[in-house]
């Protein structure tokens, strides 16, 4: 016999409404009072029908994400925190790779709207055209990007990118070079200016290396260019980059960190695994996937063509950035790939 909402309101002691508002508007329930009617489902074997839900709530329950590539380990944490903050506001995730393919984005937007409450977009390339369009067919939310139409939650560069140079500047580097993600990138275009701000202030030269794919492959080909100059020290668009690039470096017989220090971005978890460890700017990566579900939730994307609002604006955020645009620190963690500098140099 299947169990109903009746029983499972009966077994936990509450109204049927309390214990529908548990699945279906959980932020309106007392933690403790929520707890008791998942307790008593979970006991009986009882199962909200999704849709009948969404009959009722307008809401499917799902929530939709889409990532530019699962191998990425970027992307493990933001997921979990999505995942996590999902689950405590009744939904589940779908979650889609785009497999780096900026074009293949819209239709997947396309493709999910009609199944999910709103997509989170992580690290999207899709130009402001496309946003604005895929934001007709759905709420949105956007992780790792800036755009003055959409919410959105960033790793701001404000504070971690300073402290890596001023490191590297108290270790006697003088010329620092920049091994650069996709040119699509938003947030290495942020990365760039706030390079280019802080060396110029502090009598450093830098020098941009390129832009390179966000993979193993991009750091050996980045590592490659890095032997065509005289840097001594760069910084590496992520984490997975700046891991193959010294190993290509160790390669050609170049030291890590006797003759180039390393700089990555992310703060992944093998950065503190490898020997020499990678010293990196640490990303709050699974507060980002929690505050993007919050964003989506709130249906916080205004209406195409509305003015914006500012909510939350760093130093990152370009003039003009829209609505619940959230910000999260950054913080440069030092290891072993940064020393100081040769004393030929």
């Amino acid at each position: 016999m299947a169990m109903t909402l009746k029983d499972v309101s009966a077994r936990a002691g509450v109204s049927v409404a309390t214990a529908s508002r548990a699945f279906q508007r959980p932020e309106l329930v007392g933690t403790a009072t929520r707890d008791k009617v998942l307790a008593a489902a979970e006991e009986l074997g009882y199962a909200p029908n999704r849709s009948a839900r969404a009959l009722i709530t307008g809401r499917a329950g799902v929530y939709g994400v889409i990532v530019p590539d699962l191998e990425n380990p970027f992307f493990p944490a933001v997921l979990k925190g999505a995942q996590a903050r999902a689950h405590q506001l009744g939904s589940q995730l779908l979650i889609t790779d785009a497999g780096e393919v900026p074009e293949g984005e819209l239709p997947l937007v396309h493709t999910l709207a009609a199944q999910v409450d709103g997509i989170v977009l992580c690290s999207s390339r899709m130009d402001e055209d496309s946003l604005r369009q895929a934001a007709t067919m759905t709420p949105l939310s956007l992780v790792n990007r800036v755009s003055p139409a959409l919410p959105g939650v960033f790793a701001d560069p404000a504070e971690g990118i300073p402290a890596a140079l001023r490191h590297l500047q108290r270790m006697g580097h003088r010329r620092i070079g920049y091994v650069g993600g996709p040119g699509t990138s938003r947030s290495d275009a942020v990365r760039r200016t706030v390079i280019e701000r802080v060396c110029t202030g502090a009598g450093l030269e830098w020098t941009d290396i390129g832009s390179f794919p966000p993979s193993v492959d991009g750091g050996r080909r980045g590592a490659e260019s890095v032997l065509l100059t005289d840097v001594t020290a760069v910084l590496v668009y992520n984490d997975v980059m700046a891991l193959a690039l010294m190993e290509r470096l160790r390669s050609f017989g170049v030291g890590v960190p006797g003759d180039i220090s390393v700089v990555g971005w992310d703060d992944i978890e093998f950065s503190a695994l490898v020997t020499p460890g990678l010293s990196t700017v640490r990303v709050p990566r699974y507060d980002m996937g929690v505050a993007a579900i919050d964003l989506v939730h709130e249906r916080g994307a205004p209406p195409t063509g509305a003015p914006a609002t500012d909510l939350v604006l760093t130093a990152a955020a370009p003039p003009g950035a829209g609505r619940a645009r959230i910000g999260l620190p950054t913080q440069f963690v030092p290891r072993g790939s940064t020393a100081k500098v040769a004393a030929s140099e």
